[in-house]
Formats: C-alpha cells, structure tokens, sequence
C-alpha cells in the first residue's frame, strides 16, 4: 500500500496507541494477525501516523525483548499461577508478577508516548488492561476514541429454536446463559461508567471498513467485515479520523448548548522555524 498525500494534513506526525482486548479474545492467534488493529494502524499509517500496536512493541534501547508479548506469553504465566499457601507459591506468584509487569510497563508507556488512544470495547469481551489504558489516556487529557459496536449472538438464537421442543436442553441452555453470563447489547451502549470518563462525542459503533477495502486492498474478509455487514456502522471511526486529519473535532457544550473546541486534542507541530519558542517567550513577558 503506497504512501498519500494525507501525510500532509493533521496527522502528520502523531502518535496513536491502540487499546482493546488481548487476553479473553476467542483467538490470541487470530487476533493478532488478522485483527482490528491491522487494518487501523495501516490506514493511519497513509497519514503519516506513528502506530503503537500491543501485539508488535517498538524495540527497547538496551533492554533486548523487553515487554515483548506473543501468542504463548500470557499462557505460560497462567500454568504457573496457584492459589496454594506456602513461600514456594508466593515465589510463583512473584515470578507471574514479575512477568507480566514488564508487559504493562511498556503498553503504559506507549500510552504516555502517544498523542491520543484508539479503543475497541466490545462489551462481551472481558479486560482489565483496557480500562487502565483508557483511565491514563483521560487522566492526561488525551483523547480517547472509543468503539463499542453491537452485540448480539445469532447462534444461540438458534439454538434455542433448535431446543424449543426439548424441554431439559432448553433448561441448561437458560442455566449457561446465566452463568456465563451471555449479555446481548444490540445498540452497541458502552459501559456507563465510560460515557463522562471518555467524553460522549468520542463513541463509535464501528469501524467502516467496508468503503475502504478496495483502496486499501484488504482482500481478505476478517471477522469484524462480517459484523460490519449485519450492523451497518451509524458512526463509523475510520471517516472521522479522515476528517480529523484535516480539522479538529469539537466537544458539546452542555451549558452553552452548542460545540466549541476541544483542547484535548493536542497535536504537536515540530515544524521548526526562525521563530522557534518565540510564543512561549511572549507569554512570560
């Protein structure tokens, strides 16, 4: 895929980190090569965009592998991860700790480096990591651009029409959907504690990726072209940071009824000039 001109516009220069479920994901595998996170840091990319990806973490000066997570990493620490009492359990339990910890330094960090966080949240998907990310992002007034798209299970309505005549397979059907539990959200509404943490004119129900295949050659069909297909996206993101690439987005005013601007989008221009600090200096005059 070649390079646009889109390198031209806002983006150019900026810092995006990608956040959303690694661990509860029905494929680590799949996820990580076929994943939502490919598609975006590649359509970023044409604008010059700087792309910190969990799944492929920059190099480390000095500290080869460092934060370094694959397909297996995470699977190794839970096999050595126990509950029993004793000093040889602690030591286990410390080793986990010491694992993980150079994971979340890094995916942290990479929050810090970046200018604002991309998040995919589907509210079927369980993470802990996520939310931390989103709360750092916030807490440095950077913008959050969180995807919550709609939920539903199309099998297990088939299931129960299949188990409609069988009145002990549609007990336990109704007994696992407790226990899991299953939650279907058909209109895609994020966790209400999200919608002030994240601000509400940065929520999307999908990505579209649909209008950018072709020019971006995605031949290949991933699973969320399949979702994007029965849930046509209202608000997609990937118009919107098209859009962001040519002028900022504003935020709704709650008091004054209207949008004004948004001063979390900070996007740094290091175009150096004669006339460099030259702003600063007239402030403290």
């Amino acid at each position: 895929m070649g390079r646009t001109n889109n390198q031209h516009g806002l983006m150019q220069g900026a810092r995006v980190y990608l956040s959303g479920p690694m661990d509860f994901v029905a494929s680590r595998a799949a996820e990580r090569k076929f994943g939502w996170r490919n598609r975006v840091g590649e359509f970023l990319e044409t604008m010059g965009v700087t792309v910190f990806d969990p799944w492929f973490k920059p190099d480390v000066r000095g500290l080869y592998e460092y934060g370094r997570e694959d397909v297996k990493s995470g699977e190794r620490i839970k096999t050595r991860w126990t509950y029993e009492p004793g000093g040889k359990a602690a030591e286990s339990r410390s080793w986990c700790a010491g694992q993980f910890w150079e994971t979340l330094h890094i995916d942290l960090r990479m929050v810090d480096t970046s200018d604002f966080t991309i998040s995919y949240c589907p509210t079927n998907i369980y993470s802990v990591g996520t939310p931390h990310e989103i709360i750092t992002a916030t807490l440095q007034h950077k913008p959050v651009l969180f995807v919550s798209p709609p939920i539903n299970f199309p099998t297990l309505h088939e299931l129960r029409d299949h188990l409609k005549d069988d009145p002990r397979g549609a007990e336990l059907l109704a007994r696992l959907e407790k226990e899991i539990p299953i939650r279907e959200n058909p209109r895609g509404i994020p966790s209400l504690w999200y919608i002030p943490l994240v601000g509400s004119e940065n929520f999307f129900d999908g990505f579209g990726f649909a209008a950018y295949r072709k020019k971006l050659g995605w031949k290949d069909a991933i699973a969320v072209d399949e979702h994007e297909r029965r849930h046509k996206p209202r608000r997609p993101l990937l118009p919107f940071l098209e859009r962001l690439n040519r002028e900022l987005p504003k935020k709704w005013d709650r008091k004054q009824r209207q949008f004004v601007p948004d001063d979390d989008w900070l996007l740094w221009d290091f175009k150096r000039g004669k006339k460099r600090g030259e702003h600063l200096r007239g402030v403290r005059r």
